[in-house]
């Protein structure tokens, strides 16, 4: 299944007589296993919302087999969020549209769908990308049109994926999420040098731009060396002063706590095997 035609298409050529929605209890839906977004965010606006207004738009669902006199059952294709709400609104009935996929096709679609949301992070819309490629063969023009976005906004998504595991759980530890600076620490030389970008980046407040002029600067010049962090403490008696120089430019009190422990460690350990 190419995901040229928008499911509402398919909704579009059924019949005069046949009903394109219904209501169903929430009892009766049941999230998909392989739904490919994997948080949901904070619900509590979503909730309220719903809590006033009702469920706006209806929920994608595909109908599975429930056996004899038994409660039909639906699985959740697009709209997961929204049934996570309405539960927390206390509805106990929702629209949804059901519709006649396999498996293989409801996973195409919601992945497709999770796409087209404009709250992903750089690293969430590449591996969408890449699930559509490996599972579904989807070349980068197919996405493109998928999406709705240009195919060198895939292209440069997809590139995203070349960066080190390290390195992007160091972008994700300091809440660096814009695509067009994780493109240009992806241009570092190695590992380090694109963490070393990263820490920057987050202490300087640093834009696309003045990394690109980082790099333009004239190879003679040496780059600026990072001062080391100096810890000072004087009491309010002013009795001694106390400074702890560190070799790295930047110490988090975490760190600095541990050192101070470690240092008044050594003090009692020495006191106790008889030094001054």
């Amino acid at each position: 299944m190419r995901h040229d035609s928008h499911f509402v298409e398919q909704l579009t050529t059924r019949g005069e007589d046949e009903p394109i929605g219904r209501m169903v209890p929430l009892s009766a839906i049941e999230a998909d296993a392989n739904q490919p977004r994997s948080t949901m965010g904070d619900l509590g606006e979503l909730a309220a919302s719903i809590r006033e207004k009702g469920v706006l738009e209806p929920i994608l669902v595909r109908e599975v087999p429930a056996g004899d006199n038994r409660q039909a059952r639906y699985v959740i294709i697009s709209g997961e969020r929204r049934y996570r709400a309405a539960l927390l609104a206390g509805l106990t009935d929702v629209p949804v549209i059901p519709m006649e996929v396999s498996d293989e096709e409801a996973l195409e679609i919601a992945l497709v769908e999770n796409l087209q949301r404009k709250d992903l992070t750089p690293f969430e819309e590449a591996e969408g990308y890449r699930a559509l490629q490996q599972r579904f063969s989807y070349t980068q023009e197919d996405i493109a049109k998928a999406v709705g976005k240009s195919r060198t906004v895939v292209t440069e998504s997809l590139a995203l994926l070349r960066m080190p595991p390290r390195v992007r759980e160091a972008a994700q530890a300091l809440g660096i999420h814009t695509k067009s600076l994780l493109l240009e620490v992806l241009k570092a030389e190695d590992e380090e040098a694109m963490i070393r970008l990263l820490e920057d980046v987050a202490k300087r407040g640093l834009s696309r731009d003045d990394l690109r002029r980082q790099k333009r600067a004239p190879k003679g010049s040496k780059p600026a060396r990072r001062k080391p962090y100096v810890f000072s403490f004087k009491p309010k008696d002013k009795s001694f002063s106390l400074a702890l120089r560190f070799r790295q430019s930047s110490v988090s009190k975490q760190e600095l706590i541990s050192t101070l422990e470690t240092i008044l460690a050594e003090l009692r350990a020495s006191s106790s095997a008889g030094g001054d």
